[in-house]
């Protein structure tokens, strides 16, 4: 039995539809001698420190660095019951068919799964660049041999392996000198995601240190028997800062005094007749940023709604590329593309027509083409009726980007005037359009040269002419801050982070590796420093937050520098490209952390710079209290737990008062006003105290547990804590605060 292995249940359907397997079963799709299972992204995941050593579940800095001798993995909770059942459908196969994603992040899904499971039969590959019927088959006559495809799986696992050397250890590290320094949380360190935080907090201190400069424009009006227009001074270099703006208000007053009235010369009058080529298909990076731009779309989102184009409506090739150019041999099929979408959508009929299938641009070109192309619609009429409103939007991006491929060339008439007067020059540029092309297809924003040169009209001037100038006018103006970043301009600065190394080295290393993370990668990091709270999103703009300024601080170069990140990316493709070795890679990694951990361990609390925050003494021991998360939201609790329970409620970011002294429990939460019912348990809201609906095996009412929130020692007396393993009556231990109990 021949075993296709596919990333997705979606993905599995697609194919076993093509190869006439049709008998749905619990895990798989069985026909004539094929059978199509699927797993659900990674069905594996490292294993935790604690599964290595028991003693490592509490952090401590002494038993740092951790490096396990023989990796560890294991099955995700959720899909074990799926996972024993790929296994036995690997015991029945003769062959297995990966048909996971093509990138490393699939055949890593795939082969560590074959990897635990011990197969040990032969493999091949199954490489997708679309999920239409026509491009299945087309792979599907086409198989790759396992052992071409296997080395990305080798750089999968060192990429998993590195990043969690560096996640486990480091965060630990640099966590635990913090805290000795009195911060409370968790200092989260990560191989890429710690250099693209760093991008936004820099960003956000370059603007908050901003401090705005004058400069000043000095324009006239030039007069012409053929016409007027207006023409700005080109100020020299001694009053002139590095961008060509004058800084000097006296010597923009004198030049504009000068002028006024007197006659010029024209020195310069040139026009060029300029061509612009439709842009390039996108890559997946190129495709977040525009729809970032122009849909207000967050980088996740398009990743999301890019990946249903492909895997749902099959009407877009393989999304997570980070190439924008197409094969030769694909331009035969121009015309079945171009059929499929006026077919999918009657509105875009005349802009298809107007496509000559026969131009063969600079998107065709073979060299380029890396593990996968640009993103193209396929030949699959897709219903676009069947899509929402951002998956049309999306695809709209898509189509008119490949559709313009097949248009003529943007032109117009590029006109540029220069005239001097009293000794200074007098500048102006114009613009005629003259053939629209590809520019009917795609909305573009002009650049604010393009503005001023659309602006007016220069007239027909020849060199060495006389023009009057008058209507001198000076404009006071200042430098602005930069632009905060935006998640499309965050994966733009993460793409192209070479610009911010001074070593050309390293800068040439990140140019050719395509910055930090990857096309797959980038959105989730963002989305992850989200969700972790060291970025907030607001009228799309990203900001850094506290928490992420004291990690940027706290942290080493080393640790938050891109080249670091650079130099892993290449390694990894050297392992990708069957050129490098694991075991070394790794080992190399190890040392790294190694010497971090040491440095941490020697220097204490002063190996991070994070600044100490406001201690809280706790009012039964005096000990530092930290900010905790419960159930029922904030509260404070004592960092002496277990040997002192106290705790306190959450106000405003700080210790609350303590609730009022009851008859037994720490606020008289046996009023019922004050009790919070859950599935499992009654809970009050002032104290946090739990009271269990079922104690070992044996369930309470409501009265009950009334009583018990009272302090009753008559009833359920000799309770005994889960954690501690201490006996004692329920309404004393209640009045401590929340802890599990169970009778002895």
């Amino acid at each position: 039995m021949r075993l296709f292995l596919a990333e997705k249940p979606s993905q599995a359907r697609d194919i076993a539809r093509v190869l006439g397997a049709s008998r749905k079963e619990n895990a798989c799709i069985r026909g004539d001698g094929v059978t199509v299972t699927w797993c659900f992204g990674h069905l594996l995941e490292m294993a935790p420190p604690q599964d290595y050593d028991p003693s490592l579940k509490q952090w401590s800095v002494e038993t740092l660095p951790i490096l396990p001798g023989q990796w560890q993995m294991n099955v995700r909770p959720k899909v074990k019951g799926h996972f024993s059942s790929i296994r036995s459908l690997l015991k029945q196969a003769s062959e297995v068919v990966v048909a996971t994603d093509a990138d490393r992040e699939g055949e890593t899904i795939a082969r560590e799964v074959l990897e635990l499971c011990g197969y040990r039969g032969p493999v091949q590959r199954l490489w997708l660049a679309a999920l239409d019927e026509a491009s299945v088959r087309k792979a599907l006559a086409n198989l790759l041999p396992g052992n071409q495809t296997y080395p990305l799986y080798r750089a999968g696992v060192a990429r998993a392996r590195a990043d969690w050397l560096v996640g486990m250890n480091l965060t630990r590290a640099y966590t635990l000198a913090a805290r000795a320094r009195g911060y409370d949380g968790v200092l989260s360190v990560g191989r890429v995601q710690t250099p693209t935080l760093k991008l936004v907090v820099d960003r956000d201190r370059a603007i908050e240190q901003f401090k705005p400069v004058p400069y000043y424009e000095v324009s006239v009006r030039c007069g012409h028997t053929n016409g007027s227009w207006e023409a700005r001074w080109v100020p020299p270099e001694g009053v002139s800062d590095a961008e060509g703006r004058c800084t000097s208000q006296q010597a923009a007053a004198s030049v504009a005094q000068r002028v006024q009235g007197v006659q010029g010369t024209v020195t310069l009058a040139q026009t060029e007749r300029k061509r612009e080529q439709a842009p390039l298909p996108y890559d997946l990076s190129t495709l977040q940023q525009e729809a970032s731009k122009r849909l207000g779309m967050g980088a996740q989102e398009v990743l999301d709604t890019a990946q249903s184009l492909y895997e749902k409506h099959k009407a877009t090739s393989y999304p997570r590329t980070d190439c924008r150019y197409l094969p030769v041999s694909q331009h035969g099929g121009v015309r079945d593309v171009l059929q499929a979408l006026m077919q999918s959508d009657s509105t875009i009929e005349h802009l298809v027509e107007g496509a000559d299938a026969s131009v063969q641009g600079r998107c065709w070109n073979d060299a380029k083409i890396t593990a996968h192309h640009a993103i193209i619609p396929t030949t699959a009429a897709a219903d676009v009726h069947a899509m929402s409103s951002r998956e049309q939007a999306v695809y709209d991006l898509i189509r008119r980007r490949f559709i313009a491929q097949f248009y003529p060339a943007y032109e117009y008439d590029q006109t540029r005037l220069e005239v001097a007067a009293e000794g200074e020059t007098f500048r102006a540029q114009g613009r005629v359009n003259r053939r629209s092309g590809w520019r009917v297809l795609i909305q573009t924003d002009a650049s604010a040269e393009e503005r001023n040169e659309s602006a007016q009209a220069l007239p027909n001037v020849q060199k060495g002419d006389p023009v009057s100038l008058a209507g001198a006018q000076i404009r006071d103006k200042e430098t602005t801050p930069p632009e905060r970043f935006t998640q499309g301009t965050l994966l733009a600065a993460m793409k192209n982070i070479a610009r911010t190394i001074a070593d050309e080295r390293l800068r040439r290393v990140l140019k050719e590796n395509t910055g930090i993370g990857t096309e797959a990668t980038r959105a989730g990091i963002i989305q992850t420093l989200m969700d972790r709270g060291y970025l907030e999103e607001r009228k799309k703009k990203l900001t850094s937050t506290a928490a992420a300024r004291s990690l940027i601080d706290a942290l080493p170069d080393p640790v938050k520098d891109p080249s670091t990140t650079a130099l892993w990316e290449q390694a990894l493709d050297q392992i990708a490209n069957g050129e490098g070795e694991i075991d070394g890679f790794l080992q190399r990694q190890a040392e790294w952390v190694k010497r971090l951990v040491q440095h941490v361990q020697q220097q204490g609390a002063d190996a991070v710079q994070v600044e100490a925050q406001a201690q809280h003494a706790c009012p039964t021991c005096s000990a530092p209290m930290r900010r905790r998360k419960g159930g029922s939201g904030a509260f404070w609790g004592c960092t002496r737990y277990p040997d002192c329970t106290t705790t306190l409620p959450d106000q405003g970011g700080k210790p609350g008062k303590a609730p009022k002294q009851g008859p037994v429990g720490q606020c008289g939460c046996a009023q019922q006003g004050n009790i919070k019912e859950s599935p499992k348990a009654w809970q009050c809201e002032a104290c946090n105290a739990i009271v269990w609906k079922q104690v070992s095996g044996k369930k309470l009412t409501e009265t009950q547990a009334l009583t018990l929130f009272a302090g009753d020692r008559v009833q359920l007396k000799g309770l005994k804590s889960k954690r501690t393993g201490k006996t004692f009556d329920a309404g004393a231990k209640l009045s401590e605060g929340k802890v599990q109990l169970q009778f002895d």
